[in-house]
C-alpha cells in the first residue's frame, strides 16, 4: 500500500508538501499541487482520515438535517449540498428530523457527536432546543431555506442562514390572479411556525393589498407543509358558502394534495378554480393544465449552504449573514392564462427580486 513518503518521492517534493495538498493546510503552487494529485492518482494512494482527523481535528465531514428528503425541493437542495460538499473534498452524513423539535435536537446531537465538522440544518417550526445546543457547544452551523429569528443573540455564537426569497414572490402570484378579475383568492399555507409560511401569508396579504383586495382570514387554511394537509385545506376552503375562485398553494407537496381535492370534487383547473403554486418542480410542465409556479433555487441554495459553513469554519468569529436567493416566476397555464403566455417563464425572475425587496 503506498504512503505519504512515496507520493512525495514520485512528485518530486516533500512529504509536508503532500500533506498541504491532501489537507488545504497552506497554498502550494498550482503545478507543484498538480503533480502531487498525479502521483496519488498513479499510486493509488488513500489518505488516512481518522489519523488525520487526530491530528487537525477536522474529519472533512459534514452533518445535514433535513426533513421529507423524499420531497422534490429537498432532494435538489440535498444535491446542491453533496455537490458542492464533495467539490471541497467533504464527505455528508444524512439525517432526517422529521419537523419534530425533540428529534430535531436528538439527531443534531448524533451528527455532532460523529465529530462531523459542521452542520447544515433546515430548523424546525419550534428550534428553541436546536439553538440552545448549537450556542453551548459552538457547533459551525448554517440555518438552511428556514431562517431563524435572532438565533445569535446574548453573545452566542453567530450562525449563517441562506434561503429563496419568499415574500415578493407570493405576492407576484396573488396580483397575477387578481388581474386576471379574481376577487376571492384562498391560500393553502405552510406548517405554522416555519419563517417559510410567514413570509407566504405576508406576501399573500401585501398581494391582496396591491391589488386592492380586502384581508379574510377564512380564505387562510393551513395544510401543515404535507400533501393530506393540502387535500384538507383546499377542501376547507371549497366548503366555504362562498368559496375562493383561484387558489395558492404554499409548497409542492400541498400543491398536489389540493389537486386530489379538486378532483375528488370534479372540479377542474382553471376553469372552476384557477391554481398558482410555490414551489416548481419537474413534472408541473406535465400536469394539464401545466402549473403556474414560483420556482426557488434550491440546488443553488444547497450549494451556498456549503459555501457559508466553509467560511464559517475559517473565519469563526466572524459576524453571521443571511443570503436570500430571488426565485423565478414560471408562467404556465394552471392560472388560466391562454398557453402562449407561458413563455414569459423565468424571464420574470428580477421582477419577482424586486417585489422582494419592496415588501420586507
Amino acid at each position: 500500500m503506498a504512503t505519504m513518503a512515496d507520493v512525495a518521492r514520485s512528485a518530486g517534493v516533500s512529504v509536508a508538501t503532500v500533506s498541504h495538498v491532501l489537507n488545504g493546510t497552506r497554498p502550494v503552487l498550482p503545478h507543484t499541487r498538480q503533480a502531487v494529485l498525479d502521483a496519488v492518482e498513479e499510486l493509488g494512494y488513500t489518505p488516512n482520515t481518522l489519523a488525520r482527523s487526530l491530528v487537525t481535528s477536522r474529519t472533512r465531514s459534514i452533518g445535514l438535517a433535513v426533513s421529507a428528503i423524499s420531497n422534490p425541493y429537498f432532494t435538489e437542495i440535498l444535491q446542491g449540498v453533496e455537490a458542492a460538499a464533495l467539490e471541497h473534498g467533504y464527505g455528508l452524513l444524512i439525517a432526517d428530523p422529521h419537523d419534530d423539535p425533540r428529534h430535531e435536537r436528538e439527531v443534531v446531537r448524533l451528527l455532532h457527536e460523529r465529530r462531523v465538522d459542521g452542520v447544515i440544518v433546515a430548523p424546525s417550526a419550534d428550534p428553541r432546543g436546536l439553538v440552545a445546543y448549537l450556542g453551548r457547544h459552538r457547533v459551525p452551523t448554517v440555518f438552511l431555506d428556514r431562517v431563524v429569528d435572532g438565533a445569535a443573540e446574548d453573545g452566542a455564537p453567530p450562525f449563517d442562514q441562506v434561503c429563496a426569497e419568499g415574500t415578493g414572490p407570493t405576492s407576484r402570484l396573488v396580483t397575477h390572479l387578481a388581474g386576471l378579475g379574481h376577487r376571492r383568492i384562498g391560500l393553502v399555507a405552510g406548517r405554522p411556525g416555519l419563517s417559510t409560511t410567514r413570509e407566504r401569508i405576508t406576501g399573500y396579504r401585501h398581494g391582496l393589498a396591491t391589488a386592492g383586495l380586502p384581508w379574510d382570514e377564512r380564505l387562510v387554511v393551513h395544510g401543515d407543509s404535507e400533501a393530506a394537509g393540502g387535500e384538507r385545506a383546499t377542501g376547507a376552503l371549497l366548503s366555504l358558502s362562498v368559496p375562493p375562485t383561484a387558489l395558492v398553494t404554499a409548497n409542492n407537496a400541498m400543491t398536489i394534495g389540493a389537486l386530489g381535492a379538486l378532483r375528488e370534487r370534479r372540479l377542474s383547473v382553471p376553469g372552476d378554480l384557477a391554481l398558482c403554486c410555490f414551489d416548481d418542480f419537474a413534472w408541473a410542465d406535465l400536469f394539464s393544465p401545466r402549473l403556474t409556479a414560483v420556482a426557488q433555487p434550491s440546488r443553488e441554495i444547497g450549494a451556498r449552504a456549503v459555501r457559508l459553513l466553509l467560511d464559517r469554519l475559517a473565519e469563526p468569529d466572524r459576524p453571521g449573514r443571511t443570503e436570500r436567493l430571488p426565485c423565478a416566476f414560471v408562467h404556465r397555464t394552471s392560472c388560466g392564462c391562454p398557453e402562449r403566455a407561458e413563455r414569459a417563464g423565468r424571464s420574470e425572475l428580477s421582477e419577482l427580486s424586486e417585489l422582494s425587496e419592496l415588501s420586507e
